[in-house]
Protein backbone atom coordinates (compact mmCIF):
# COMPACT_ATOMS: atom_id res chain seq x y z
CA UNK A 1 0.00 0.00 0.00
CA UNK A 2 1.49 3.22 -0.74
CA UNK A 3 1.83 6.16 1.68
CA UNK A 4 -0.55 9.06 1.49
CA UNK A 5 1.95 11.55 0.67
CA UNK A 6 0.15 14.28 1.52
CA UNK A 7 2.78 15.95 4.02
CA UNK A 8 2.02 16.40 7.41
CA UNK A 9 3.02 20.23 9.02
CA UNK A 10 4.09 18.93 13.03
CA UNK A 11 5.34 16.01 12.70
CA UNK A 12 2.68 14.22 14.87
CA UNK A 13 2.19 11.23 12.49
CA UNK A 14 5.62 9.50 14.32
CA UNK A 15 3.65 9.22 17.58
CA UNK A 16 1.55 6.44 15.55
CA UNK A 17 4.39 4.28 15.24
CA UNK A 18 5.15 4.66 11.47
CA UNK A 19 9.11 4.40 10.16
CA UNK A 20 8.55 6.54 7.01
CA UNK A 21 6.87 10.02 7.11
CA UNK A 22 6.32 13.29 4.56
CA UNK A 23 6.61 15.95 5.82
CA UNK A 24 6.80 19.60 4.46
CA UNK A 25 10.25 21.09 5.76
CA UNK A 26 10.56 25.16 6.39
CA UNK A 27 14.29 24.06 6.42
CA UNK A 28 14.04 22.15 3.25
CA UNK A 29 11.23 24.69 2.05
CA UNK A 30 9.56 21.61 0.42
CA UNK A 31 8.86 17.61 0.67
CA UNK A 32 11.25 16.10 3.09
CA UNK A 33 10.86 11.93 3.37
CA UNK A 34 11.79 11.43 7.32
CA UNK A 35 12.71 8.51 9.00
CA UNK A 36 11.81 7.52 12.42
CA UNK A 37 14.17 5.05 14.17
CA UNK A 38 11.97 5.47 17.47
CA UNK A 39 8.42 4.44 16.40
CA UNK A 40 7.54 3.36 20.36
CA UNK A 41 8.82 5.34 22.70
CA UNK A 42 11.06 8.94 22.49
CA UNK A 43 14.76 8.56 22.98
CA UNK A 44 16.96 11.17 23.01
CA UNK A 45 20.34 12.11 25.29
CA UNK A 46 19.18 15.63 25.15
CA UNK A 47 15.44 16.98 26.78
CA UNK A 48 14.90 20.30 25.08
CA UNK A 49 11.88 22.37 26.49
CA UNK A 50 11.00 23.09 22.60
CA UNK A 51 10.90 19.98 21.54
CA UNK A 52 7.73 18.53 19.34
CA UNK A 53 7.19 14.97 20.59
CA UNK A 54 5.06 14.26 23.12
CA UNK A 55 4.91 11.67 25.72
CA UNK A 56 4.02 8.33 23.67
CA UNK A 57 4.02 4.72 23.88
CA UNK A 58 2.96 1.74 21.85
CA UNK A 59 4.32 -2.00 20.44
CA UNK A 60 6.05 -0.61 17.06
CA UNK A 61 9.28 -1.74 16.61
CA UNK A 62 11.83 -0.94 13.82
CA UNK A 63 12.54 -2.80 10.86
CA UNK A 64 15.17 -2.32 8.33
CA UNK A 65 12.98 -4.46 5.78
CA UNK A 66 10.11 -2.08 6.78
CA UNK A 67 11.67 0.79 6.21
CA UNK A 68 12.97 -0.63 3.30
CA UNK A 69 9.53 -1.11 1.74
CA UNK A 70 7.81 2.12 3.66
CA UNK A 71 11.14 4.36 1.91
CA UNK A 72 10.64 3.27 -1.70
CA UNK A 73 6.51 3.27 -1.53
CA UNK A 74 6.40 6.93 -0.12
CA UNK A 75 9.49 8.01 -2.84
CA UNK A 76 7.33 6.36 -5.68
CA UNK A 77 4.26 8.41 -4.30
CA UNK A 78 5.56 11.59 -4.62
CA UNK A 79 7.28 11.03 -8.09
CA UNK A 80 3.78 9.74 -9.60
CA UNK A 81 2.35 13.06 -7.90
CA UNK A 82 5.09 15.09 -9.40
CA UNK A 83 6.19 16.23 -6.16
CA UNK A 84 10.07 16.95 -5.61
CA UNK A 85 11.65 15.61 -2.97
CA UNK A 86 13.83 17.78 -1.26
CA UNK A 87 15.79 15.31 1.35
CA UNK A 88 15.31 12.21 3.06
CA UNK A 89 15.76 13.12 6.43
CA UNK A 90 16.76 11.03 9.82
CA UNK A 91 15.22 12.93 12.47
CA UNK A 92 12.15 10.93 14.05
CA UNK A 93 11.27 10.83 18.09
CA UNK A 94 14.35 11.22 19.30
CA UNK A 95 18.11 11.59 18.73
CA UNK A 96 18.97 8.68 15.60
CA UNK A 97 22.73 8.56 16.38
CA UNK A 98 22.31 6.43 19.13
CA UNK A 99 20.01 3.75 17.81
CA UNK A 100 21.78 0.40 16.72
CA UNK A 101 20.26 0.57 13.86
CA UNK A 102 21.47 3.63 12.51
CA UNK A 103 24.57 2.64 10.80
CA UNK A 104 22.55 -0.24 8.87
CA UNK A 105 19.81 2.09 8.21
CA UNK A 106 22.16 5.28 6.78
CA UNK A 107 23.68 3.06 4.26
CA UNK A 108 20.29 1.56 3.37
CA UNK A 109 18.78 5.33 3.24
CA UNK A 110 21.96 6.17 1.13
CA UNK A 111 21.67 3.44 -1.45
CA UNK A 112 18.01 4.30 -2.07
CA UNK A 113 18.34 7.90 -2.35
CA UNK A 114 20.94 7.25 -5.14
CA UNK A 115 19.34 4.89 -6.75
CA UNK A 116 15.14 6.65 -6.85
CA UNK A 117 15.88 10.07 -5.96
CA UNK A 118 19.75 11.21 -6.78
CA UNK A 119 18.83 14.68 -6.94
CA UNK A 120 17.62 14.46 -3.16
CA UNK A 121 19.86 15.44 -0.05
CA UNK A 122 20.03 12.67 2.55
CA UNK A 123 20.02 14.66 5.83
CA UNK A 124 20.78 13.53 9.48
CA UNK A 125 19.52 16.15 12.15
CA UNK A 126 21.73 15.29 15.37
CA UNK A 127 22.19 16.87 18.65
CA UNK A 128 25.97 15.84 18.03
CA UNK A 129 26.49 13.13 21.21
CA UNK A 130 26.65 10.20 18.67
CA UNK A 131 30.23 11.48 17.96
CA UNK A 132 31.16 10.21 20.79
CA UNK A 133 30.93 7.26 20.03
CA UNK A 134 34.18 6.39 17.78
CA UNK A 135 32.14 3.82 15.24
CA UNK A 136 29.24 6.70 14.50
CA UNK A 137 32.22 9.39 14.41
CA UNK A 138 33.90 6.99 11.70
CA UNK A 139 30.73 6.10 9.81
CA UNK A 140 29.50 10.14 9.24
CA UNK A 141 32.86 11.26 8.43
CA UNK A 142 33.88 8.43 5.83
CA UNK A 143 29.97 9.15 5.00
CA UNK A 144 30.46 13.05 4.59
CA UNK A 145 33.28 13.11 2.66
CA UNK A 146 32.49 10.58 -0.23
CA UNK A 147 28.91 11.50 -0.56
CA UNK A 148 28.11 14.77 -2.26
CA UNK A 149 24.44 14.71 -1.29
CA UNK A 150 24.86 13.67 2.66
CA UNK A 151 24.52 16.45 4.70
CA UNK A 152 24.84 16.64 8.52
CA UNK A 153 23.01 19.12 10.73
CA UNK A 154 24.34 19.79 13.73
CA UNK A 155 22.56 21.03 16.93
CA UNK A 156 23.95 23.91 18.49
CA UNK A 157 21.61 25.92 20.37
CA UNK A 158 24.19 27.41 23.20
CA UNK A 159 27.61 28.49 24.18
CA UNK A 160 27.58 28.90 27.59
CA UNK A 161 26.83 25.82 30.18
CA UNK A 162 24.47 28.13 31.57
CA UNK A 163 22.47 28.59 28.62
CA UNK A 164 22.77 24.62 27.82
CA UNK A 165 21.67 23.38 30.80
CA UNK A 166 18.36 25.47 29.90
CA UNK A 167 18.06 24.80 26.40
CA UNK A 168 19.23 21.22 26.03
CA UNK A 169 18.95 19.69 29.84
CA UNK A 170 21.52 16.81 28.82
CA UNK A 171 23.93 15.85 31.71
CA UNK A 172 26.59 15.46 28.81
CA UNK A 173 28.99 18.38 29.79
CA UNK A 174 28.56 20.94 26.73
CA UNK A 175 32.67 21.15 26.85
CA UNK A 176 32.84 17.68 26.11
CA UNK A 177 30.49 17.50 23.14
CA UNK A 178 32.07 20.86 21.21
CA UNK A 179 35.23 19.63 21.67
CA UNK A 180 34.30 16.63 19.44
CA UNK A 181 31.79 18.75 17.30
CA UNK A 182 35.33 20.84 16.88
CA UNK A 183 36.93 17.50 16.09
CA UNK A 184 34.05 16.48 13.50
CA UNK A 185 34.04 19.97 11.99
CA UNK A 186 37.96 20.01 11.08
CA UNK A 187 37.36 16.97 9.19
CA UNK A 188 34.36 16.61 7.06
CA UNK A 189 31.51 19.46 6.42
CA UNK A 190 28.68 20.17 8.57
CA UNK A 191 25.99 22.45 8.37
CA UNK A 192 25.05 24.05 12.21
CA UNK A 193 21.52 24.17 13.49
CA UNK A 194 20.86 27.04 16.12
CA UNK A 195 17.34 27.07 18.37
CA UNK A 196 16.63 30.63 19.58
CA UNK A 197 13.95 30.81 21.53
CA UNK A 198 13.08 32.31 25.45
CA UNK A 199 12.85 29.73 27.93
CA UNK A 200 10.86 30.73 30.71
CA UNK A 201 9.54 33.63 28.93
CA UNK A 202 13.59 34.91 28.97
CA UNK A 203 16.05 35.33 26.18
CA UNK A 204 18.99 34.25 25.87
CA UNK A 205 20.81 37.15 27.79
CA UNK A 206 24.01 38.82 25.85
CA UNK A 207 26.98 36.72 27.25
CA UNK A 208 25.12 33.57 25.81
CA UNK A 209 24.90 35.43 21.99
CA UNK A 210 28.25 36.32 22.31
CA UNK A 211 29.87 32.73 23.64
CA UNK A 212 27.27 31.52 20.84
CA UNK A 213 28.89 33.59 17.80
CA UNK A 214 32.45 33.52 18.57
CA UNK A 215 32.09 29.41 19.10
CA UNK A 216 30.18 28.96 15.73
CA UNK A 217 33.01 31.73 14.49
CA UNK A 218 35.71 29.49 15.74
CA UNK A 219 34.09 26.55 13.72
CA UNK A 220 34.02 28.11 10.70
CA UNK A 221 37.81 29.03 11.07
CA UNK A 222 38.93 25.33 11.65
CA UNK A 223 36.28 23.42 10.16
CA UNK A 224 33.93 23.15 7.27
CA UNK A 225 30.77 24.62 8.04
CA UNK A 226 28.43 24.63 4.67
CA UNK A 227 25.96 26.64 6.48
CA UNK A 228 24.13 28.41 9.53
CA UNK A 229 20.77 27.66 10.09
CA UNK A 230 19.06 29.78 12.94
CA UNK A 231 15.77 28.56 13.44
CA UNK A 232 12.78 29.96 15.98
CA UNK A 233 9.99 27.92 17.72
CA UNK A 234 7.29 26.70 15.01
CA UNK A 235 5.77 24.12 16.74
CA UNK A 236 3.75 23.26 19.50
CA UNK A 237 5.41 21.37 22.50
CA UNK A 238 4.51 19.37 25.65
CA UNK A 239 5.96 21.51 27.78
CA UNK A 240 4.71 25.04 26.59
CA UNK A 241 4.67 27.82 27.40
CA UNK A 242 8.07 27.28 29.16
CA UNK A 243 9.78 26.92 25.85
CA UNK A 244 8.38 30.05 23.81
CA UNK A 245 9.04 32.24 20.15
CA UNK A 246 11.22 35.22 20.23
CA UNK A 247 10.41 38.43 18.22
CA UNK A 248 11.68 38.23 14.38
CA UNK A 249 13.97 41.37 14.86
CA UNK A 250 15.57 39.08 17.24
CA UNK A 251 16.57 36.15 14.94
CA UNK A 252 17.27 39.40 12.14
CA UNK A 253 20.01 40.60 14.90
CA UNK A 254 21.69 37.50 15.55
CA UNK A 255 22.01 36.49 12.04
CA UNK A 256 23.20 40.03 11.38
CA UNK A 257 25.95 39.93 14.14
CA UNK A 258 26.69 36.61 13.17
CA UNK A 259 26.98 37.65 9.41
CA UNK A 260 29.85 40.36 10.50
CA UNK A 261 31.81 38.05 12.56
CA UNK A 262 31.89 35.40 9.89
CA UNK A 263 32.77 38.28 6.95
CA UNK A 264 35.33 40.01 9.36
CA UNK A 265 37.27 36.42 9.71
CA UNK A 266 37.02 35.81 6.38
CA UNK A 267 35.13 33.11 6.57
CA UNK A 268 31.45 33.24 5.19
CA UNK A 269 29.20 30.47 5.72
CA UNK A 270 25.64 30.90 4.41
CA UNK A 271 23.40 32.19 7.70
CA UNK A 272 19.79 31.54 7.44
CA UNK A 273 17.13 32.75 9.34
CA UNK A 274 13.64 30.00 9.81
CA UNK A 275 10.81 31.49 11.23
Amino acid sequence: MAIDINPIENHREREKGVLVYPVYSRRSEGLSIGINLYPDIKQCSFDCPYCEVFPFSNNATFSIQQMKKDLRSAISSAQKENIPIKDICFSGNGEPTLSPDFPDALLLAETVRAEMAPSAQLVLITNGTGLLQPQIFSILKDLALRAERFDIWLKLDAGTPEWYKKINRSNIPLEKLTEKIHEFAASAPVTIQTMLCKINDTPPPPEEAEAWEALVCKLAVNGNIRKVQIYGKARPAPEDPLASKLDTDYLEQRAASLRRALAASAHTPMVDIYL
